[in-house]
């Protein structure tokens, strides 16, 4: 198969030959999984570093949360829902809530990982 050569409509941020954290594309931002750096047993703390890290890349990305559009969420245990919810509630722009997901998953990071979060958004 031949590679083809980038596509200049389309935008990719962060990206290390794996996967891009952001992509850019038609007035749309798409997020790859975002999860917390800090793998502290508690789920607001890794929520927060999450939510933290989708502020700076959609900055980076040229929008801000009040532009999303869709967040999935992953949680490690359906039990954290409550918690991962006031951190939640705390930081989205009720005037502009995105659609959303939440579901309970085995995630990466042998159990490290709490909570994950992807987001699309517009520019």
């Amino acid at each position: 198969m031949v590679a083809m050569p980038p596509d200049p409509s389309i935008q990719r941020l962060s990206s290390n030959g794996r996967l891009a954290r952001v992509v850019v594309h038609a007035g749309t931002v798409y997020l790859a999984g975002v999860v917390a750096r800090e793998k502290t047993p508690d789920v607001a703390a890794q929520t927060a570093d999450v939510l933290a890290q989708i502020d700076a890349l959609l900055t980076d990305a040229g929008t801000d949360k009040s532009r999303l559009l869709r967040v999935t969420i992953w949680l490690h245990d359906m039990a954290d829902f409550a918690a991962m919810n006031t951190v939640w509630d705390g930081w989205v722009d009720a005037a502009n809530a995105p659609a959303r997901a939440t579901v309970e998953s085995r995630l990466a990071g042998q159990g490290a990982n709490l909570v994950e979060m992807m987001a699309t958004a517009a520019l």
